[in-house]
């Protein structure tokens, strides 16, 4: 269909592509983006399996090289556009949370959310930072493994768990039920890209989507949601 344009995002980008969708349709009348959310590497998995995707955006460049190496997406179409930062938060009645990485190790600490790393960029992420710390180990055995970074800000809400990593932005949607506890030093930046897919049946949809997302209007609705420029 001439205006349809399908968009496969990050679960950490559904509130803010949300918006940007509903802000892309009233700027091109006639269009029409059907948002798919899920873990990057979830995403990609759809894709490589043939799901008809426009434009794909992940949450890291792993993920986004994985689905270049594949083929699904051309070097030249990807670009980054917003940049994020790692916290670990807690339920927001928590007594004493955690102030450093260390203190998830200790035993006033039980259960830690965290997105398996081997699908999910913010587990990636919290892994890096854990290994760098001399801490998986320790911070592993405690891990309730989440499929998302919504799923582990979830049960951070709802207090199943003590602690949780998720991203800043994630953090700021439920001020009423989590608090940041700290941020996780990362010696990366957390950098998302977005690409019009090889495969996609609409390309010039695709194109004009990426350009909303990176102009003024659709980067006002990424900062509004906590997103920084990349």
């Amino acid at each position: 269909m001439a205006g349809e344009v399908t968009v496969s995002a990050a679960a950490s980008l559904t509130n803010a592509f949300k918006d940007i969708a509903q802000g892309f349709e009233s700027a091109h009348p006639g269009s029409k983006v059907l948002l798919n959310f899920g873990a990057s590497g979830a995403l990609l998995q759809q894709m490589a399996k043939g799901a008809p995707v426009d434009v794909f955006a992940s949450a890291d460049q792993e993920t986004m090289d994985a689905a270049q190496q594949q083929g699904l997406v051309r070097a030249a179409d990807r670009q980054d556009f917003v940049r994020n930062a790692l916290v670990v938060i807690a339920p927001v009645d928590a007594k004493a949370p955690p102030a450093a990485l260390k203190d998830l190790a200790a035993p006033g600490v039980a259960r830690v959310a965290l997105a398996l790393p081997a699908s999910v960029p913010v587990g990636r992420y919290a892994k890096h930072a854990l290994e760098a710390a001399g801490l998986w180990g320790a911070v592993q055995a405690k891990a309730v493994n989440t499929t998302n970074v919504r799923q582990s800000l979830d049960y951070v809400a709802r207090g199943e768990v003590d602690a949780g990593f998720v991203y800043a932005t994630d953090a700021a949607l439920l001020k009423d039920k989590v608090k940041t506890a700290f941020a996780v030093p990362l010696d990366r930046a957390i950098l998302y890209p977005i690409a019009r897919t090889a495969a996609s049946g609409n390309a010039t949809e695709a194109a004009a989507f990426i350009a909303y997302v990176r102009s003024p209007a659709g980067q006002a609705v990424l900062a509004r949601y906590g997103f920084l420029k990349p």
